[in-house]
């Protein structure tokens, strides 16, 4: 047995290697045929590489395995219709090459649900790439000095999902918005993004410094998107008034 589950390693089959004992003995009780039995193995093999999978796109991702939908309040935020965010999480706009736009205040839950919906799109066996607006910018223009530009703009392009957190929190400096640009510009029509903004796109032209660079990224982003606004009240304000409480 030892020297078949060596093998088997060898060949890359772990998660056969994994339940090849117990498998065997469970075939011998039940009497199943051989066919039976590999069908068995081979569920055991593909179960070992999605989670595999999932587990090396969870680690690239920089996702935050607890923001998750199920941990979203949706009763705090009455005027968000959860249902349209659960449609959205199904992940169809990815493979439609749509995107998804959260506007709202500071606190509402807009990175939470980013996050929950990037986790969703892992599940599916999407890759998905989760970077502060700023973050994104400034490693695009610190590889223009070492060489990397362009493996590190492959990064940001060649995910299914790029989430883009807190554009606006910031200004971008304007030296950095043709970079911003960019990867709206590759991703359009081709992979969605997801954007999270405490901004309204009218003032878009402050952030960017550029009103007609911030109407072309606005303009490739809205096209083919869902735009939901939440109007609610901050999470952070909630949580500090339950512990006054307690």
């Amino acid at each position: 047995m030892q020297e078949i589950q060596r093998k088997l390693t060898n060949f890359k089959l772990s998660g056969i290697a994994k339940t090849l004992e117990s498998r065997n003995q469970y075939a011998i009780e039940k009497g199943l045929s051989y066919l039976e039995f590999l069908e068995l193995l081979l569920e055991d093999e593909s179960i070992n590489r999605q989670s595999n999978s999932f587990k090396k796109r969870f680690a690239k991702s920089k996702l935050d395995s607890s923001k998750t939908l199920e941990c979203y309040d949706f009763t705090y935020q009455p005027e968000l219709k959860k249902q349209d965010v659960l449609d959205v999480a199904s992940c169809r706009f990815i493979s439609e090459k749509k995107n998804i736009i959260f506007m709202g205040n500071p606190g509402v839950g807009k990175t939470h649900l980013a996050n929950a919906i990037g986790i969703e799109a892992l599940k599916k066996g999407y890759k998905v790439l989760f970077i502060h607006a700023n973050d994104m910018v400034s490693r695009l223009v610190a590889a223009k000095g070492d060489g990397s530009y362009f493996t590190v703009l492959k990064q940001f392009l060649q995910v299914d999902l790029l989430i883009i957190d807190e554009v606006g929190f910031k200004k971008i400096p304007l030296n950095y918005v043709d970079e911003f640009f960019e990867i709206i510009r590759q991703r359009y029509e081709t992979n969605s993004v997801i954007v999270t903004t405490n901004r309204p796109f009218e003032e878009w032209g402050n952030i960017f410094g550029d009103v007609v660079l911030a109407s072309a990224i606005i303009d490739r982003l809205i096209h083919h998107s869902h735009i939901f606004k939440i109007t609610g009240k901050s999470y952070r304000i909630k949580s500090l008034q339950d512990v006054k409480k307690e």
